[in-house]
């Protein structure tokens, strides 16, 4: 067991949070004067729940994860900057990840004057533990790891991932938002068994959800009660936690969609195929694909010229050549083929 109390800030530790009328007192009531609201307008004259009680109960029980491992945020990017202003010293602790992987990583720690130090992965994209060892040190205080990885679209092998949880002495942060995709379990039941473990998730891809911005964070008890004390006091507005009880009450539409779109990959990795300007397409447990061309620029503007907007990662580590394409509707994909088609 790591013994977290080192990790943390010692500004942090000491902190007094902030402290809302709703944290003071949350329930039913017939007359609310706490809050300095306006009485009218209901619902939505009211302060939300700062903890999003009843959102993290329906997400417990779909997740199978207790309500006071859960930390919901501002999409995935909340929980990311807040894990990086709890754990890291500005100008004097580091943080080691992967490169290519999501570049949202790399500037909240730079946000933060924390340096991000990268690994590149193999040229097919794989994951090498003893890589990331090299690159650290005793100031190294997170480890970001995103899988299902972001361009790239692969799940890391599960002994590498478990090697680095279990030789890093610090906070390692796994990134799930394409898990629905992959076919696999991720990390989620294991988490129990680490205590340096966080696992974001999002309601962004296979919910259908990207605009409400619902990110969650899984981590041990004491974590989550970093996060909550250093978070903006209604960071989670109430619109955003009614219309995603909403979603949990409806769990089959969002596995009817991740059936779809993965059936669709593979049609779509077909079509691509017997495309003359696609030279190489890279397996994916995303619900996207990253794709090699002869000419990226010039297809991707070609494209855009078609109102076909898809993205040109061309200029990321190990992705020369390369486009990201999210898999879309069959009519959507069809359109996409049929234009490179005529490129």
């Amino acid at each position: 067991m790591i013994n977290l109390d080192k990790l943390i800030r010692e500004n942090i530790k000491k902190l007094k949070p902030y402290s809302s009328a709703r944290d003071e007192y949350y329930g039913e009531a017939s007359v609310y004067l706490d809050a300095n609201e306006n009485p009218f307008n209901s619902p939505y004259n009211r302060y939300p729940d700062p903890l999003q009680r009843e959102l993290k109960e329906k997400i417990s029980q779909v997740k199978s994860v207790h309500y006071d491992n859960i930390f919901l945020g501002n999409g995935s990017d909340e929980p990311i900057d807040l894990i990086i202003r709890a754990f890291c010293e500005p100008g004097f602790d580091n943080i080691v990840s992967i490169d290519p992987t999501y570049a949202m990583y790399q500037v909240a720690a730079e946000i933060n004057n924390v340096e991000f130090r990268k690994v590149l992965l193999s040229e097919d994209f794989l994951l090498d533990a003893g890589k990331l060892f090299t690159v650290s040190d005793q100031n190294t205080k997170l480890v970001f790891l995103c899988s299902p990885n972001n361009p790239t679209g692969n799940y890391f092998d599960e002994s590498e991932v478990i090697k680095i949880i279990e030789g890093f002495n610090c906070i390692v942060v796994l990134d799930e938002a394409y898990i629905d995709f992959s076919g696999n379990n991720g990390f989620l039941k294991q988490l129990e068994n680490y205590s340096n473990l966080v696992i974001l998730q999002t309601f962004s891809k296979a919910w259908g959800l990207a605009s409400i911005r619902l990110g969650m964070a899984f981590a041990s008890r004491q974590i989550i009660s970093v996060l909550n004390k250093i978070k903006y006091p209604y960071n989670v507005n109430y619109l955003t936690q009614q219309y995603a009880l909403e979603a949990l009450d409806k769990i089959e539409n969002k596995e009817d969609w991740v059936r779809y779109i993965i059936s669709n990959k593979l049609l779509l990795m077909e079509e691509l195929e017997s495309v003359k300007t696609v030279k190489r397409i890279y397996p994916s447990d995303a619900n996207f694909l990253l794709i090699k061309v002869d000419e990226p620029k010039m297809v991707y503007e070609y494209l855009v010229e078609n109102k076909i907007i898809i993205r040109n990662r061309s200029n990321v580590s190990l992705c020369a050549g390369c486009l990201r394409i999210t898999v879309g509707t069959q009519d959507e994909n069809d359109i996409l083929v049929k234009a490179l088609k005529k490129y």
